[in-house]
């Protein structure tokens, strides 16, 4: 009975703890880990927006070059550091303290942001920062709520607000729509697929053998249709003859 109550509880606990996470509705992220093109699209992202915090430190470049199509010449001109090399994990310089001061916490390394929040989340988080000016960097978040990061991708997508309703049944107001208030560099259409392009690289980064390991599972799962058969017909052969 023990047993059946452990296990109960590790089943359904994890989704518990996702339907506290709050009722923001998670758009889709439609990502395509096959398209190369862009991979390199949000390789350039990730590094003009997020290496500067965040680390990727599972993640070697020249791994990186070999699997999205890039030379490692092309990965050395635009997407490393001067001082990194071409065998360096994707690591920043600013220490552990440096970021406390600035931002509070230590950002997380981002190799397996993908894998543990899911890509569904990470790209509708990535589009929901609105105005706050009570926050510390003008911003905040429907998904993650008072989060303590900047809006780094403020310049692409411009400045939007939230508008919220009344909740009919008390508490927090209830989160309707968002509005633009002051257009960025991109708009609304572009800056979408910036992120489903940053967000498919963030995927990649969090199991750069996913697409090996499928192609390997369907092998196996052939192999094991085929020997199921062989078992089959050698099964009835053997009791052919017992009764």
């Amino acid at each position: 009975m023990k047993k059946l109550i452990v296990l109960f509880l590790m089943v359904v606990m994890p989704a518990l703890g996702l339907a506290a996470g709050g009722n923001v509705h998670l758009e889709e992220a439609d990502i395509d880990p096959t398209d190369q093109a862009s991979l390199q699209r949000g390789a350039k992202f990730f590094v003009n927006y997020c290496l500067g915090c965040h680390s990727a430190k599972y993640q070697r470049y020249n791994r990186m070059a070999q699997d999205i199509g890039l030379t490692e010449e092309q990965v050395k001109a635009n997407l490393m550091f001067t001082t990194d090399k071409i065998g360096d994990t994707m690591e920043i310089a600013m220490s552990p303290d440096a970021a406390n001061r600035y931002f509070g916490t230590t950002p997380p390394d981002l190799s397996l942001i993908a894998r543990s929040r899911g890509v569904d989340w990470l790209y509708t988080y990535l589009r929901s920062f609105y105005i706050d000016e009570s926050r510390p960097f003008g911003v905040n978040n429907i998904v993650f709520k008072d989060v303590g990061m900047p809006h780094v991708m403020l310049d692409l997508q411009g400045w939007q607000k939230a508008v919220f309703r009344e909740n009919e049944h008390g508490g927090e107001p209830v989160f309707e729509r968002f509005e633009l208030v002051k257009p960025g560099a991109m708009t609304p259409e572009q800056f979408d697929g910036a992120l489903l392009d940053l967000v498919n690289f963030l995927d990649y980064v969090g199991e750069p053998y996913k697409l090996e390991r499928q192609r390997l599972g369907v092998k196996v799962l052939l192999f094991l249709a085929f020997f199921f058969v062989i078992a089959y017909l050698l099964k009835k052969e053997y009791w052919k003859d017992v009764h």
